[in-house]
């Protein structure tokens, strides 16, 4: 085992999770990032483990039964959509759906208990699924489901939930919209123009939410120095916010060149993220930060955002 205080999370369960090849969210996405890792001698870096399944129990922390209960018959099926027409059911679905849960979770469980201090799981952050119901290209909500598994299974209840992906992180969003403690910050695409259609900057929290939450709508061609200016507010928030974990949401849906997204940032504006974060969790949260790499359906890009990822965890400038 190496002694990096990175993880990585990688295998060919994770790479599972994905909708066949023609569809953005393909199962060839992992291998692009592994590649890149492997030409960058990353893989030498960090500490590799191995994908893991979570329980029923564990999806129902964050999910209803009955959601539950249809993917796991569509899964059976492997046909239909499990929304209006972005998430199609395939054969294996639910199993390869709750690995992505439960391998973010393992790696909660390792940063919290200190096997490592950052951790990193690509195929994650499936930000738009509902308690109740997929969106999006995301079945079940990892998201959700950590933010609900540091309170009841890690006692840490102040979590910030950081998303960079180009669009809006709204099943997380809708579903802690009145949580004091889940501060969320979120930079992505305007809605006016991406889906969900949704994220503005009045959209603050409800309740004894209320300016816990912070939007940022960016404007279509948004490119890193826009990034880099809208962060300022975004780390300032955060900073006052005093987390005692940090989420990042990393898509790589972001940078130009992705074919569904009209935002113009490069690697760099990833980097930055994740350098700004590790500072603020080094603060403030004992160094806990997990990131989860979210969309990006340009593979050289998901590749190239995701390794600058884990070279700022790692202290390296790439």
């Amino acid at each position: 085992m190496s002694s990096s205080p990175v993880a990585v999370y990688v295998g060919e369960a994770l790479a599972a999770y994905g909708f066949g090849e023609g569809h953005p969210f393909g199962p060839d996405r992992l291998h692009a990032f592994w590649k890149r890792m492997l030409a960058r001698g990353l893989d030498k870096r960090v500490q590799l483990h191995q994908p893991q399944q979570a329980s029923e129990k564990q999806i129902l922390s964050f999910h209803t039964t009955p959601y539950l209960e249809q993917v796991k018959r569509q899964s059976i099926s492997g046909s239909g959509y499990l929304d209006a027409g972005d998430t199609p059911a395939f054969s294996g679905m639910y199993e390869a759906a709750a690995t992505v849960v439960g391998t973010v979770l393992a790696a909660l469980d390792d940063v919290v208990s200190g096997r490592c201090r950052q951790a990193f799981v690509p195929i994650a952050g499936l930000h738009h699924a509902r308690r109740d119901a997929a969106a999006g290209f995301c079945v079940f909500n990892d998201c959700g489901i950590a933010i609900e598994t540091l309170r009841k299974h890690h006692a840490i209840q102040r979590v910030a939930y950081v998303d960079i992906d180009a669009h809006h992180g709204d099943g997380v969003f809708y579903a802690f919209e009145d949580d004091p403690d889940l501060i969320f910050v979120d930079l992505h695409e305007d809605g006016r123009y991406l889906y969900p259609g949704t994220g503005f900057v009045e959209e603050s929290g409800i309740g004894a939410g209320k300016g816990t939450k912070l939007n940022i709508p960016m404007p279509p061609q948004a490119d890193d120095q826009t990034f880099f200016k809208a962060w300022e507010s975004a780390e300032q928030f955060l900073a006052q916010a005093e987390p005692e974990f940090i989420l990042l949401q990393c898509g790589a849906d972001s940078l130009a060149g992705d074919p569904i997204t009209h935002l113009k940032y490069s690697e760099a504006a990833h980097r930055h993220a994740a350098v700004r974060l590790k500072a603020v969790a080094e603060k403030h949260c004992q160094g806990r930060l997990l990131a989860l790499g979210g969309g990006g359906y340009n593979r050289d890009n998901l590749a190239r955002a995701w390794t600058a990822v884990v070279e700022a965890l790692l202290g390296e400038s790439g």
